[in-house]
């Protein structure tokens, strides 16, 4: 005699296309796709670069919890008309952020923003 017990594993049926999954979920509660799950976790930190760290230094540019939530604001709406590298104009600041990583690539304050030229962007945000 063995002391062994054995459990009867469950049956699990594929889900056919057109039939209604038996799985429920608790009332009053929402369920999100992948999708909308990673576009929060993604909107959710800002990150910024080497570069634009250096620019913001140098600068002297200083960005406090306002501007920082304006800027994720900006980028969110810069996200839903599926942009993926997009200048961002903030006051006085220009900031270049990859929409997609999100990330701040660079950022150039009101003195060096004459005469310059931005490439590789596909939209601007007005803040």
């Amino acid at each position: 005699m063995t002391n062994k017990v054995f459990f009867p594993q469950p049956v699990i049926q594929p889900l056919t296309p057109g039939k209604k999954s038996n799985i429920t979920q608790a009332p009053g509660t929402t369920r999100d796709s992948f999708e909308q799950v990673l576009q929060k976790t993604l909107q959710a930190e800002l990150k910024f670069s080497q570069h634009a760290l250096q620019r913001l230094q140098s600068r002297n540019i200083e960005l406090g919890e306002a501007e920082i939530a304006r800027l994720k604001n900006a980028v969110g709406k810069a996200r839903e008309k599926g942009a993926r590298d997009s200048l961002i104009l903030m006051d006085n600041l220009a900031l270049v952020v990859s929409v997609k990583n999100n990330t701040v690539i660079t950022a150039v304050d009101e003195q060096n923003l004459k005469e310059n030229v931005f490439t590789n962007i596909d939209s601007a945000v007005i803040v």
